[in-house]
């Protein structure tokens, strides 16, 4: 059955009348929407266009489930090549054009020592923190290798409870020319140098004992490298507070700052909120975001230090028995055991992936392009399987809500980003309520070509929309695309594909306007003849 919208989608009407999105005309809105279901979107064509980073659409994978094993990686696979990589999970993850992939952790780095998972002799173990076996066939060779067929840059995760020159170490092994390390990674199969750029100091750490590891080891890895991008902790959880001491003691060498939010909290109970109990929290990651810039100003490090969101997901992943960063002794033959471990994989799960997680992910990347000077990285956790927007199975793959709304935004948005306000009724669910409408704008560097991306986060309701920019009308034909579905619980899985997927449409844009479509993200595209930024001009 198609959407409601499908149907009549040819008749929709935009009008561009200081670019003006409506419905029909304001009358007619006025009588078929109550106030709450109308909302302005005001483009501030006075502000600068500013460009913001495409790193913030990256990844993070870490070994738990089948992220890694059974998912990227998974030899003998009649759907994988001769060294192990599947081929569909590769072209797929290249429509999300990810421009960064963090790795390997997570917690999963506490226990991880980079020397056992390089070289034709791999040391497999127990991981005594996921309760995994870890065969290391997966290590930074293979990541690596990863990385560059995917186009992105590889970014890794040092265990601080290592010493710091095993994580110095680290990057010569990646980075030297010449050196003991250089002629092992050569020995090893690579003479050339990875060239790895991004460098974290542990995860999701913190105390002055810690921080003042963090000042050492950036040292020591600078020292090694000094073109290398290093970050750290600085907050996990929904605390943004920034413990001053880190940017007293490591702030001079650090050039982004960690931070992490899940904010359906799976780890141990595995919740399953409805619809509009998720729409509920999709404001959160832009006052997150805020709180942290201004412990970051607060330093006197703002411009200095950037954010790096580097994991980030309305759900965190289900993971009962196993904190991840305490160390507990394993019993694989305990059938207690064996069953917290296959718990794991109620994440996988598809009918929890609805269009309530495409459009928590539209605000997210809407909260980062807002504060596009101070977020210089997001990695949704994680990019396969689990909580994922791939669903990697044994046949094929599943794309997820939410990989249709990643791909639309890495693909469909213009390189710079203009200041948007936006006006609109309150969508509520008992005392908590947020903005009905979610908008941000893009511009290329001519000023000329936009990409306007709105979310109406409505369960149920269309939405008459107003956007307003500078003193233009345009009228005629434009090309959008549109993610919907039937409901707002719609999901996708193996016998349902693309019972959720973007549509190529045309809108025609004349006085009067639109209906946004409830639960849906629209991309519009607004090609202009002559740019409207001031700045422009």
């Amino acid at each position: 059955m198609k959407p409601r919208y499908v149907d009549k989608m040819n008749t929709y009407r935009f009008t561009i009348g200081v670019v003006v999105l409506s419905i029909m005309s304001a009358a007619s809105a006025s009588e078929q929407q109550p106030a709450s279901n109308k909302a302005t979107v005001v483009i501030d064509t006075g502000a600068p266009a500013k460009e913001y980073n495409p790193m913030i659409f990256g990844g993070f994978i870490e070994h738990l489930g089948k992220q890694i094993y059974g998912g990227f990686f998974e030899p003998g696979s009649s759907l994988a090549d001769k060294k192990g990589f599947r081929h569909d999970v590769i072209e797929a993850i290249k429509e999300l054009k990810v421009p960064v992939i963090r790795w390997p952790g997570g917690c999963f780095v506490d226990s991880y020592h980079w020397q056992k998972g390089v070289g034709k002799v791999r040391q497999p173990y127990d991981d005594d923190r996921w309760g995994v076996r870890e065969p290391n066939t997966f290590g930074t060779h293979e990541f690596v290798e990863l990385c560059r067929r995917l186009g992105a840059e590889p970014y890794i995760c040092q265990n601080s409870l290592a010493s710091i020159e095993e994580m110095a170490d680290w990057v010569a092994y990646c980075n030297a020319k010449t050196g003991r390390l250089a002629e092992i990674r050569s020995m090893n199969g690579h003479p050339e140098p990875f060239n790895v750029r991004f460098w974290s100091v542990g995860n999701e750490k913190g105390g002055r004992g810690y921080i003042d590891k963090v000042r050492d080891t950036a040292v020591a890895m600078k020292r090694g490298d000094p073109s290398i991008v290093v970050t750290c902790s600085g907050a996990h959880g929904p605390s943004a507070h920034i413990d001053p001491y880190l940017f007293e003691t490591a702030g001079k060498h650090l050039d982004l700052l960690s931070i992490h939010e899940y904010w359906v909290p799976n780890f141990q109970k595995h919740h399953t909120p409805d619809y509009l109990s998720c729409m509920m929290v999709s404001e959160k990651p832009d006052t997150h975001i805020g709180a942290v810039v201004k412990s970051i100003d607060q330093a006197g490090m703002r411009g200095r230090i950037k954010i790096a969101f580097d994991e980030w997901n309305l759900r965190s992943w289900h993971h009962p028995g196993f904190s991840g960063h305490k160390a507990r002794k394993v019993d694989y033959s305990d059938p207690a055991v064996a069953a917290l471990i296959k718990a794991r994989d109620k994440s996988l799960d598809p009918s929890l992936y609805t269009m309530a997680d495409a459009l928590f992910c539209a605000s997210f990347f809407n909260a980062c392009l807002r504060h596009a000077d101070d977020v210089a990285m997001a990695n949704i956790s994680c990019l396969v399987n689990q909580t994922g927007p791939l669903y990697v199975h044994p046949k094929g793959i599943v794309k997820r809500t939410h990989f249709h709304a990643m791909a639309m935004y890495a693909n469909l948005l213009q390189s710079r980003v203009v200041r948007t306000r936006v006006n609109a009724g309150r969508l509520t669910r008992g005392a908590e309520s947020v903005a009905v409408v979610d908008a941000i704008a893009t511009v290329d560097e001519s000023g000329k070509k936009w990409a306007v991306a709105i979310i109406n986060r409505s369960p149920s309701k269309e939405v008459a929309c107003t956007l307003q920019m500078a003193e233009l009308t345009i009228d005629g034909t434009y090309k959008a695309t549109v993610l919907t579905g039937d409901s707002p619980d719609s999901y996708n899985d193996i016998e349902h594909p693309r019972r959720v997927a973007p549509k190529k449409i045309e809108l025609t844009f004349k006085k009067g306007g639109v209906s946004l479509p409830p639960h849906s993200l629209v991309i519009v595209d607004i090609p202009l003849e002559k740019s409207p930024l001031r700045d422009e001009q």
